[in-house]
């Protein structure tokens, strides 16, 4: 993203408490002393616009803490997608019982005898797969 210092976008609360967090991981990381990070922080919590917020920290390295938050937001945000692509997985395979079931009975009942249940082995056998990507998931980092 961009920061440019001409931006005449008026800034919200969330842009001046990001810009806060900013040079707060400046001051951490020993980018700004103690009488530095309080002068531009009061100008943040003032600052009207993008561009007031983005002067305040156009001169300042890149934060090690904000890529490090940055990284494990994006770790949370993939297992959170993993997850829901597991139940969904999950989901799939019940609904795939349910309709091979009413196969087989519905059969059974036309035969007029209940014949071996056949669903079992297509779905122990998409279970196993299923549970085979629990246990060793497909990583790409």
């Amino acid at each position: 993203m961009e920061h440019r210092v001409d931006d005449p976008v008026r800034a919200s609360d969330h842009d001046r408490d990001t810009t806060a967090e900013r040079l707060g991981d400046a001051l951490a990381e020993g980018a700004l002393d103690t009488t530095e990070h309080h002068r531009r922080l009061h100008q943040a919590l003032a600052a009207t616009t993008r561009g007031d917020l983005n002067r305040l920290t156009a001169d300042l390295p890149p934060s090690h803490a904000a890529r490090i938050r940055a990284d494990n937001a994006r770790r949370a945000a993939q297992n959170d997608a993993d997850e829901r692509t597991w139940a969904a997985e999950w989901r799939y395979w019940t609904g795939g019982a349910a309709i091979m079931t009413a196969i087989w009975a519905v059969s059974a009942l036309r035969a007029g005898e209940w014949t071996a249940y056949w669903p079992a082995a297509p779905l122990a056998i998409w279970a196993a797969i299923l549970v085979s990507y629990a246990i060793w998931p497909a990583r790409d980092d």
